[in-house]
């Protein structure tokens, strides 16, 4: 066979064996990066630092510990942040829809169970407020993966979800007829600092994402 026609069908034969093992690796990611937003809905971080307490100088009863903050938070937020810059926005998209889908069809897979239901729950917004936030935040990774953009990537995608999140909450508490201390309490508990605890998590987790991202395309280009 001339050197002319065996080029052209080995050129043939390396895009479909392509055409085979792209699709096979974003389904092996989508799959993965699921089971990781799962896997965040139960994980608990305890953290602690220093803050200045309320009244240091006033208070006769200050204790040493009363310098330290102790919290626990859910990083399924930056999880998300770090999904989305590892796979990109539309893969990321795919993983979240699938997470939403397989909770509202009854797997145990939200914080307080799965099915139906779970949309009168008043937390189910920020779960739902995942797919504009990467959408939003993906549009700055996919100029460039610059500190200045994983920054903004992490900045929108925190504060988009939170926003979301709150609005959903009120809504439900209004169609409850909840009053405005329980939703007032509501959102300092699931937002308030938290959102900045989500921040800075989430920017660090965009950084480790835009390495493995580079890797990614380095192995299968």
């Amino acid at each position: 066979m001339s050197e002319e026609v065996l080029i052209p069908k080995m050129k043939r034969l390396d895009n479909k064996q392509k055409k085979i093992k792209i699709p096979l690796l974003n389904l092996l990611l989508i799959f993965v990066c699921t089971i990781l937003l799962v896997a965040s809905t139960f994980i608990n971080i305890d953290l602690k630092h220093y803050i200045i307490p309320h009244g240091l100088f006033s208070n006769k009863n200050f204790r040493p510990e009363d310098c330290i903050y102790a919290f626990s938070i859910i990083p399924q937020i930056p999880v998300v942040m770090f999904v989305c810059s590892f796979v990109g926005k539309k893969m990321s998209a795919s993983c979240i829809m699938l997470y939403l889908m397989l909770g509202l069809a009854g797997f145990p897979f939200f914080a307080l169970g799965g099915g139906l239901s779970y949309i009168k729950e008043y937390g189910f917004g920020y779960l739902l407020a995942y797919i504009p936030a990467i959408i939003v935040a993906g549009i700055f990774l996919n100029k460039k993966y610059s500190i200045l953009n994983m920054f903004l990537t992490s900045l929108c995608g925190v504060l988009i979800i939170h926003f979301c999140g709150i609005l959903y909450m009120v809504l439900v508490a209004l169609i409850r007829h909840d009053g405005g201390t329980f939703i007032s309490g509501w959102i300092y508990s699931q937002s308030g600092m938290k959102v900045l605890y989500d921040f800075v998590l989430s920017f660090v987790a965009v950084i480790i994402g835009g390495y493995l991202h580079s890797f990614l395309k380095f192995i299968t280009d």
